[in-house]
């Protein structure tokens, strides 16, 4: 029991490990060697391909990996090249220098010293070129392996506005980003993290508008990831995320479109690309930024200024409507209308579980069909909507197990839940607190769990930028876009970065 309770605690407690630093083991001059030493760093894997050749008696080898490059340009941009040459008399660096200036041609090129280099080059879909007697390899990009074309995101959908989605390729990803913005200032940096996946994750920003305190803090914190796999950029989100800070609500944000990636660019975030996922991760995020959407920017002002009052009733109807219910319907039944207290008695009467139980029971099982009709295939999610929709909720009713104002509660709030997709895990999980506090200590208990989700709130920062800026530390000018919507000869009147902020301070401190 005592080393269970270690272990927990071993694995619980948060260390900061040692940040993954990429080896550089230095090329041999010997062909051989650099041959045995790759084949062996693959363990002879059946898609590692070296081609042996012969340049006018100087041994080469080209070393690609299968599927992963484009096996025409190979054989007619590399091989046809290469042998079509004449490198008689010429030494293994003059044979070297020779193929990098004068007999290949291909726009993506790139000079390799060590073995470490080679081997993430041929993993992107690079052919390798090694030459007898020289220690440097070089690399020619033919990358031809297959990829996602770019399609509309289905969880970001805009009526008016591109229909261009970011795909799994982070190289497509930045041209997208690059199309958007054509500005020189607009700059990339790469770098690898995990030890094992050795994922390629990309910072884009403008230079001159983003905080270059903010830039230096989240290098920092990417160069801590201590995560030997990164697959998505979800294993990045928390360490990005303020030390020893708890809250529901995330400072990084995420977004599938370019358009929306530029804006939060062009107002000095960082946009954080991760190879092999189609969404961008963006710091700082603040909370109002969950209310913004792209189509409110393309619709007129009056009309922006009312969908967006309607989001953000959406989202306290999601989070406080199934507390305020039960608390009401326990403790303080009198401040319903008469008529509406008579159907919500007679349906407490006529059904075995208290109102919280019940309430609870109905967001559990509707959890439940949200999941199955998420993980199975569509057709078949159409089909558990239909039965929970009808079937379901229908004969429970009749049945007397539930009452139909509890199931129009829950549904409404299931509704309001998806006008802000990316709040809904907060919501749901502060919705089943608020229930257990309204049906456990009434109307009261919703108020301090209320007061404690909006202290957390304003205690919480993003890189060094107060959470919820700007209604508090208050800004007017950056008030001009959060809960009503100025126009654009309003909004293009004074720009203010994120830096610039009220009570921002973007050194960090972490």
């Amino acid at each position: 029991m005592y080393q269970f309770v270690r272990d927990l605690q071993e694995i619980y407690t948060h260390s900061q490990g040692e940040p993954y630093q990429a080896k550089h083991t230095p090329l041999s001059n010997s062909l051989e060697a650099n041959i045995n030493y790759l084949k062996a760093s693959f363990s002879e894997s059946a898609d590692l391909t070296v081609r042996e050749i012969r340049l006018s008696g100087i041994n080469a080898a080209v070393i690609s990996i299968d599927n992963m490059i484009d096996k025409q340009v190979l054989a007619e941009g590399i091989l046809t090249p290469l042998f079509g040459y004449d490198f008689s008399g010429n030494s293994a660096e003059q044979c070297y220098q020779a193929i990098k200036y004068r007999v290949l041609f291909t726009a993506d090129m790139v000079e390799l010293t060590s073995y470490e280099e080679v081997e993430k080059q041929i993993m992107s879909g690079f052919a390798v070129i090694a030459v007898e007697g020289c220690v440097k390899m070089l690399g020619a990009g033919i990358q031809g392996y297959a990829s996602r074309g770019v399609s509309e995101p289905e969880s970001d959908v805009v009526q008016r506005g591109s229909k261009e989605g970011f795909v799994e390729s982070v190289r497509v990803n930045m041209s997208m980003l690059r199309r958007k913005l054509k500005n020189p200032k607009l700059h990339f940096e790469t770098m690898v993290i995990g030890e094992i996946s050795r994922t390629e994750v990309c910072l884009c920003y403008l230079k001159g508008t983003a905080s270059q305190e903010i830039i230096d803090e989240l290098k920092r914190r990417l160069k801590n990831v201590d995560s030997k796999t990164v697959l998505t950029s979800g294993y990045l989100v928390p360490f990005l995320e303020e030390r020893n800070e708890f809250s529901f609500f995330s400072g990084v944000g995420v977004s599938e479109r370019p358009d929306t990636v530029c804006g939060k660019i062009t107002e000095g975030r960082i946009a954080v690309l991760v190879d092999g996922v189609p969404s961008v991760l963006i710091v700082p995020y603040l909370f109002a930024e969950y209310f913004q959407t792209l189509d409110d920017y393309s619709n007129r002002a009056y009309f922006a200024t009312l969908t967006r009052l309607l989001k953000y009733c959406a989202f306290f109807i999601s989070m406080l409507l199934p507390g305020v219910y039960v608390s009401l319907g326990t403790f303080n039944p009198e401040m319903f209308p008469t008529l509406m207290l008579n159907k919500i008695a007679g349906s407490i009467g006529a059904t075995p579980l208290s109102l919280m139980s019940e309430t609870i029971l109905i967001q559990f099982v509707y959890e439940i069909m949200r999941e199955a009709g998420l993980r199975m295939p569509q057709p078949l999610g159409y089909a558990v909507s239909i039965v929970g929709g009808l079937v379901v909720g229908d004969t429970a009713i009749h049945a007397g197990l539930i009452g139909a104002p509890t199931l129009m509660v829950v549904a409404m709030t299931s509704i309001s839940s998806y006008v802000i997709p990316n709040l809904y895990a907060p919501s749901a999980v502060l919705r089943v607190i608020f229930t257990f506090a309204g049906g456990l200590l009434g109307i009261w208990g919703v108020a301090v769990m209320l007061c404690v989700v909006l202290v957390n709130l304003c205690g919480k920062n993003s890189f060094g930028v107060p959470y919820t800026t700007p209604i508090t530390p208050f800004s007017a000018v950056a008030m001009r876009d959060v809960v009503i919507r100025a126009g654009w000869k309003i909004l293009s009147k004074k720009t203010e970065t994120v830096q610039e902020l009220p009570g921002a301070n973007v050194k960090g401190d972490r």
